[in-house]
């Protein structure tokens, strides 16, 4: 990496602060907050005005608001994300330190679509692909984005009285207990699937949200019951919970502060 340019590094400090915010600043506010010189922050603050990255507030003489530049380079930003690109480099990483399966969704009617898939290196592995298509009722994945709906939705996808698939002799059939078990995943934040796509592994799966909140895929973690346990539950839980974060930052989301 090359040498940072200060100047540039507190311009970017200054436009950071608005992230966690009240949505206006003034210079006294960013000396005291940055504990930079009052004129290098005038200077600044001047310079970044002149570009439209900030804006004076009319009603609040001497305060500072995010101008119309920020957003058009988030918008550019936005039109150029590809979230299954962007699900393969973080579920890269996530496998690289659990060494486990690692998968990116998405829900398309009442199925789940891998779209993106990092291999664990052991030899006892789960075995499945990219573009691989699954009942989102069986899936950790699929119940973490099923979680999501508004239940309206759910009752089109899954009316009363349907017998739902099962892909083993633990996937749930009944679509009351599917709507229980989608509740737990609501409280818990998180999804576990035991055994239900595949009688010899276990998930878990994170959700995936976009710079809007909405959430548009999820993040899972699988696992043979040879390597499963309930202390490796909760630290795998712990890691999808982590990479779905970053993968939502990727698409544009803002964790709460």
């Amino acid at each position: 990496m090359g040498r940072l340019v200060p100047a540039v590094t507190r311009a970017l400090d200054i436009l950071e602060l608005f992230l966690d915010g009240d949505g206006t600043l003034s210079a006294p506010e960013i000396v005291r907050r940055l504990q930079l010189p009052r004129t290098t922050v005038h200077e600044l603050v001047s310079t970044l005005a002149a570009r439209r990255y900030l804006v004076p507030v009319a009603s609040e003489p001497g305060r500072y608001r995010l101008g119309v530049r920020p957003y058009q380079l988030g918008s550019r930003y936005a039109e150029d994300l590809d979230l299954a690109a962007e699900g393969r480099q973080v579920a890269r990483g996530v496998a690289e330190t659990c060494d486990e399966t690692v998968h990116v969704a998405i829900l398309e009617d009442t199925d789940v679509i891998y779209i993106a898939k990092v291999d664990s290196t052991h030899a006892v592995r789960m075995v499945s692909a990219a573009g691989r298509r699954l009942p989102a009722h069986c899936t950790s994945v699929g119940k973490m984005l099923l979680a999501s709906l508004p239940e309206r939705e759910l009752d089109a996808r899954f009316p009363d009285g349907t017998e739902l698939a099962a892909m083993t002799p633990n996937s749930i059939t009944d679509p009351a207990v599917l709507r229980e078990a989608l509740a737990r995943v609501r409280a818990r934040g998180t999804a576990v699937e035991n055994r239900e796509s595949n009688a010899d592994v276990s998930c878990v799966a994170a959700p995936v949200r976009d710079r809007s909140g909405r959430v548009v895929a999820a993040l899972s973690i699988s696992v043979p019951l040879i390597r499963w346990s309930e202390e490796r539950r909760a630290e795998l839980e712990r890691l999808a919970v982590e990479g779905a974060a970053e993968l939502s930052e990727r698409l544009g989301h803002r964790r709460a502060a």
